[in-house]
């Protein structure tokens, strides 16, 4: 992978898919203005559930929003297809990096016929493939100590 490329990408939280204004206004309040901001405030459980106490909404909305946020990190998804993945019963980068391609592809192809009667809509197997790769990069990085601590070199 370009090592120049721009990964883990962080989007303004009006960008998220299915977020009404109402509660853009709600997050933007408990200082949640980008997807990194709504991914460090809904780390954990218990941080979901105070969120969703501090904004009276269901938990459930809270946690979709945290795996749009965390699928909107890998690039090539971002906004524009984390709602597509996460409807075809993806939820992290690390499923999307675990997914067979022609599997994923296969599910997203149904979909998109299901619910939009259109194939030629579908996403193809090269753009899918390049959401896996970007996610098996950031899922890797994220589980390596020297990434999180900012070095960019391995010791083996």
């Amino acid at each position: 992978m370009n090592s120049s490329a721009k990964l883990d990408r962080s989007w303004d939280i009006a960008q998220l898919p299915g977020l009404c204004e109402a509660d853009q206004a709600k997050l933007r309040q408990c200082g949640i203005h980008t997807t990194q901001d709504l991914l460090k405030q809904g780390r954990s459980i218990g941080d979901r559930q105070a969120l969703a106490t501090r904004l009276q909404l269901h938990v459930q909305h809270i946690n979709k929003w945290v795996a749009l946020a965390d699928l909107a990190r890998v690039p090539a998804v971002g906004c524009q297809h984390c709602g597509l993945l996460l409807h075809a019963g993806i939820g992290s980068p690390h499923q999307l990096a675990q997914t067979p391609l022609p599997r994923l592809h296969q599910q997203i192809l149904k979909l998109q016929v299901a619910t939009l009667q259109r194939r030629d809509l579908c996403p193809s197997l090269g753009e899918v493939d390049r959401w896996i790769e970007q996610a098996k990069w950031i899922d890797n990085r994220s589980r390596t100590p020297q990434y999180r601590s900012g070095s960019a070199k391995r010791s083996h």
